[in-house]
């Protein structure tokens, strides 16, 4: 037994230093797109991010991060973090194969022999190996991101009741059991997935203690739903909430000062947790002081998320919904900002509400009290517009005509619940899980957004090379799904009870999760990481079919150490492929544009400027780039979606580091949430020729009758009286201000007039307009090129590029309306300042993320090299045209939507034979893309617009070259293209 002990323990660690070596080789450098920026900033500085937050994984973000020698490896440290929480799953997913691959071979008590013993090791290290090289935890182990953790607890968790089970009998073997409580508790800090593994969890219990039964199994189950609902709608948001509302009564009915209605009810819940356990103890009741004890230590780990509010009443620079008091906190915890998608029963999405109803009151932190803000507004639907399980529920129209294409709905129709059932079978099961699911054990088509399974023997010739040439290209040969499909048999014959509960929990870390999630149609991502619970039980079956590959060979090698040997061997191609495969495209080791692309974005701006942005990828980085690495902190990065809350519109209002306090006419009580968060077109034909932008800021500021509306019962809104506004230029100061480029210092208007064709104005539109009258050009202002045209609210016809952004000028763009360009200033920031590490390497694999950010670059690098050809300025535009494709060559940056502006200007340069060669390689790629996305359906919609339009550019490419028949050639495929796309 302690050589078994000793060799367990021994491959454990192994397997764990395998882990961690592949995860350390491939760890990005710094950080990645999507959240790890903002991850890696709240962690490094322990500031506030989005809600739910994830305070345990911040501490232990900043813990690592001050392993940093200097702020450019704080990225590094805390990607660190991701990958040794990967490596710890692995060595727990090790150990729980170990424990069920022994239960399954010998009898309990039974000590193993050498032969079993490393069959057993064998199990255990293929199916952990596998997960570690998984498409999905592979990916979430390399960058800062709460996945990886969530993982880790979940299998610590299993292992530990696993542990339980082997002890139960021995005096304190309940200390499992509060372990278990306690790890739940930290998970939360992390994130909530962990909690799906409770229902396993209770199984595993029922089975050891119970003699099983159906209506025992029954029991089981609700008391497992029971205990995951106490700590989902209980724990997390159900006691502060309590502790708010005993707030609220004993501040504003009673009179006493802030915090003491949660100081009388913590003192209240402590006493009765104190007697409860005191009660257990006296009268020996054992399940009683276990669930209390339990319930005790789920609030010590749940504690971590007192880090929230503390931080934020020190006013930090990220602070996201400024969560530093009980209300605020208690909203942040329910994640109000992104609203609610019915689950089990609720209104599809052309219901019409046919009234409303007052929810719970809003309350804010006043001086003195609560300020009631006004109730929460719920509307109200008819029965019959509800259905059990709706799935199709989402009136946006890009959902809408999504929801077209996965069930045969009409323009106007009422889902049945048939075709409610076949959107969440096809789609939300079949495409948003099980093609996940293949992807990490049979193969993955590409990265292109949407890609397929790759099928054994699934090539296709005729694919495009970016998907044919894809990194991300990678086929298992079937054997991981094969493997572990052998395993599931093996475990069902050999141990229903213990099978059954691996089953539980791959459909609850997997299936459940997508029931839970009740997906829209379309994504901005792929989500594969939200389900990587479901994949590591699957590995724990791919560990077991190795003892059923032994099996499958015990009639041709009798001896065991034989068997072990050869299903060992043929079990560990399975990881070993996956790890060939995956590698070139799971390995990070060298991308550094993510950071590069911020710096270029804050590059863009002059000093103190404020710049708009967009949320996540174009926001995140630029948060990293300025909290950790100290970079260009004078510009003022403002979220554009993040401007619709009060909360935010504050802080913008408070000094960040070297950027000043935003200059507003209108205060906080102009835009307290539920004021002004929107003003609906009401026209007034005093105005309807245009207002004065000044005039309209201070009418709005006054409250005033004359932009008074009503709508509905008792609700009065402030409105947008015209679509046409003005804006008087004091000339002289503006032209010694040096803000307009010099080709247009002439151009410099008197009064600046644009129109808004907007239907409403949201309240972030409003503090554009106000900050734009208030600021009188003292600070820059610009808006990322990356930003919804929508959001732009008509400026666009006074915009300069001048980068990677667009500044506002009092400055009328060209009738072409592509604005004005300030040559001098972008070629200095784009020649000079920009940096593009690492895309000149084949090497190196890119995602879409990436490309989009490179095709953005490589538009600018078009538009300056054009602006100089029409100066007359050849040798500067050549420059820039060779620079582009030095930085960003076609051979490791594929050819983009903008890319076929680069044949005129090279045709413009005398150059008509590269102007040619690029574009018959154009052609040639966009249209076997097309043959090929065709073929694949509406899932590819996006690919085949894109090429669509880039087949179009091209023929009057060609024309412009001279090239008629193959200006005709491309046109006649484009019509049959188009054909094609109606039909």
């Amino acid at each position: 037994m302690t050589d078994y002990r000793k060799i367990n323990n021994l491959v454990g660690w192994v397997v764990f230093l395998i882990a961690t070596a592949v995860y350390v080789l491939t760890l990005e450098p710094t950080a990645s797109f999507w959240d790890a920026g903002e991850f890696i900033a709240c962690s490094y500085k322990l500031l506030v991010p989005h809600p739910p937050g994830a305070p345990f994984y911040l501490l232990m973000g900043r813990l690592f991060s001050m392993f940093a020698s200097d702020v450019t490896q704080v990225a590094w440290w805390v990607n660190l973090l991701s990958a040794l929480a990967s490596s710890f799953t692995a060595l727990f997913l090790f150990w729980t194969i170990t424990i069920l691959a022994r239960k399954v071979l010998l009898k309990e008590g039974a000590a193993p022999t050498r032969g079993n013993t490393w069959l057993i090791m064998g199990s255990g290290a293929v199916g952990a190996l596998a997960y570690t090289f998984s498409d999905s935890a592979w990916f979430s182990a390399v960058e800062a991101e709460v996945y990886a953790m969530s993982s880790f607890f979940t299998a610590i968790v299993f292992w530990a009741m696993l542990r339980w089970e082997e002890k139960v009998g021995e005096a304190h073997s309940d200390k499992w059991l509060i372990l278990i409580a306690y790890l739940v508790g930290l998970s939360i800090g992390a994130h909530l997935l962990n909690l799906v593994a409770i229902p396993a969890l209770a199984f595993i219990y029922y089975f050891r203690l119970y003699k099983p039964s159906f209506w025992g199994g029954v029991a089981a189950f609700a008391i497992s739903a029971v205990i995951v609902g106490t700590i989902l709608w209980g724990v997390i948001p159900g006691l502060p909430s309590v502790a708010g509302w005993f707030e609220v009564l004993f501040v504003n009915d009673f009179g006493l000062p802030f915090s003491s209605g949660i100081i009388f009810f913590l003192a209240l819940f402590v006493g009765a947790l104190v007697f409860g356990i005191r009660y257990s103890i006296q009268h020996n009741n054992r399940i009683l002081n276990t669930a209390l004890l339990s319930l005790t230590f789920v609030l010590i780990g749940y504690s971590s998320y007192m880090m929230i509010p503390i931080r934020s009443s020190y006013e930090p620079t990220i602070d996201e919904n400024d969560p530093d008091d009980i209300m605020t906190f208690v909203s942040y915890l329910k994640r109000e900002q992104y609203g609610d998608r019915p689950l089990l029963y609720g209104p599809q999405y052309n219901a019409q509400p046919i009234a409303q109803e007052e929810g719970a009151p809003r309350y804010v932190k006043g001086k003195d009290k609560y300020i009631n803000t006004g109730n929460k507004v719920e509307p109200v639907y008819d029965s019959k517009d509800k259905v059990l399980l709706p799935r199709i529920y989402s009136d946006q129209p890009q959902h809408i005509d999504a929801y077209k294409k996965w069930v045969d709905l009409r323009e106007g129709q009422t889902p049945t619940f048939g075709q409610n059932m076949s959107f969440l079978v096809n789609y939300q099961l079949g495409f948003m899980y099980w093609r996940y699911f293949l992807w990490n054990f049979v193969g993955r088509e590409s990265d292109v957004q949407n890609a397929g399974v790759l099928w054994f023997g699934d090539d296709d010739p005729n694919a495009p090379a970016r998907v044919l040439e894809s990194k991300a290209r990678n086929t298992f040969f079937l054997l991981p799904l094969l493997i572990g499909i052998l395993g599931l048999i093996y475990h069902v014959r050999k141990d229903e009870k213990d099978a059954f509960i691996i089953g539980l929990l791959f459909f609850f870390t997997g299936m459940a999760i997508a029931l839970y999630l009740n997906q829209p149609p379309t994504e901005p991502r792929e989500r594969d990481y939200t389900f990587a619970g479901s994949y590591y039980a699957f590995s724990i079956w791919i560990g077991l079919g190795v003892l059923g590959l032994a099996d499958l060979l015990g009639r041709a090698l009798k001896s065991t150490t034989a068997r072990a040997g050869v299903a060992t061997a043929i079990g560990l191609l399975v990881p070993g492929i996956m790890a060939a495969e995956g590698w070139d495209d799971h390995d990070r080791s060298d991308r550094y544009h993510s950071v590069d692309s911020a710096k270029n974005l804050l590059d863009s701006c002059a000093p103190n400027a404020i710049l708009f942005t967009n949320g996540d990828n174009d926001t995140f980085p630029l948060w990293y780039a300025q909290e950790v690495e100290g970079y260009r902190t004078d510009v003022r990065v403002a979220v554009l979606s993040y401007l619709n809350t009060d909360w935010y519109i504050d802080q913008m209002m408070d000094q960040a580091y070297l950027s000043d306090p935003w200059p507003l006419t209108l205060g906080m009580a102009n835009y307290r949430q539920g004021t002004n968060d929107y003003l609906p077109y009401v026209e007034r034909p005093q105005v309807a020729a245009g207002i004065d932008l000044k005039q309209y800021i201070d009418l709005v500021k006054q409250n005033h009758p004359a932009l008074q509306a009503q709508f509905g019962s008792g609700t009065t809104l402030l409105t947008m009286p015209t679509h046409n506004y003005f804006l008087n230029i004091d000339k002289q100061k503006v032209d010694g201000m040096d803000i307009v480029s010099a080709d247009h210092e002439d151009e410099i208007v008197d009064r600046m007039q644009w129109t808004i064709t907007k239907s409403l104005l949201e309240k972030k539109h409003l503090v554009i307009l106000d900050l734009l009258a208030t600021n009188n050009w003292e600070r820059p202002i610009y808006f990322s090129t990356t930003v919804n045209s929508a959001d732009f609210i008509g400026l666009s016809d006074f915009f300069q590029l001048e980068g990677l952004a667009y500044r506002i000028v009092p400055v009328k763009a060209g009738e072409d309306g592509a604005g004005n360009v300030n040559k001098e200033v972008m070629y200095e920031n784009m020649m000079k300042k920009f940096s593009f590490r690492n895309f000149d390497r084949d090497d190196i694999f890119y995602d879409d993320n990436y490309y989009r950010f490179s095709a953005n670059a490589r538009d600018k690098f078009a538009t300056l090299a054009a602006a100089y050809l029409e100066e007359g300025d050849d040798a500067r535009a050549k420059e820039i045209v060779d620079h582009s494709f030095k930085v960003l060559p076609l051979e490791t940056v594929p050819y983009d939507y903008y890319t076929p502006q680069f044949i005129p200007i090279y045709a413009a340069l005398g150059e008509t034979e590269k102007a040619t060669e690029l574009l018959d390689y154009m052609a040639q790629g966009s249209q076997k893309a097309l043959d090929y996305y065709f073929a694949k359906g509406s899932l590819f919609d996006q690919e085949i617009q894109v090429n669509m339009v880039i087949l179009q550019q091209l023929i009057g490419s060609a024309q412009q070259l001279g090239l008629d028949d193959k200006a005709t050639q491309l046109e006649q495929q484009f019509r049959q293209y188009l054909q094609r796309m109606r039909r």
